[in-house]
């Protein structure tokens, strides 16, 4: 296997050390939730299986489900043609929105 390191240099982060990384489920293909990552950030989703983001508001790392329980199991981890994008498959624990819904997208633009 790759060390840690290797795979992090395939990630195109951008100006601000940012990627956007799609939250999929696992089973459904449901997508949950979009966030951002940093270096950091993925390298520990990397090392624990448990997705952890950067927070682009409080400036600061957070790990899915840490105050809530809801926590985001890794199974596979893409990237795009570009190498600026993630798509993380992922088994979630309770539901992916901080609104409590399943996940982040539903709402339709048309009904709403």
């Amino acid at each position: 296997m790759e060390d840690r390191e290797k795979l992090l240099d395939k990630v195109k982060f951008d100006e601000k050390g940012l990627v956007p990384a799609i939250a999929q489920d696992a089973g459904t293909k449901q997508v949950l939730m979009m966030a951002y990552m940093n270096r950091e950030s993925l390298k520990l989703t990397l090392e624990t299986g448990l997705c952890h983001y950067f927070s682009r508001s409080r400036q600061k790392l957070w790990k899915k489900g840490e105050t809530s329980g809801n926590l985001q199991h890794v199974k596979e981890i893409f990237y795009d043609c570009d190498n600026d994008s993630l798509l993380i498959l992922i088994d979630q624990v309770g539901p992916a929105c901080h609104t409590g819904n399943k996940s982040c997208f539903y709402r339709d633009l048309k009904k709403d």
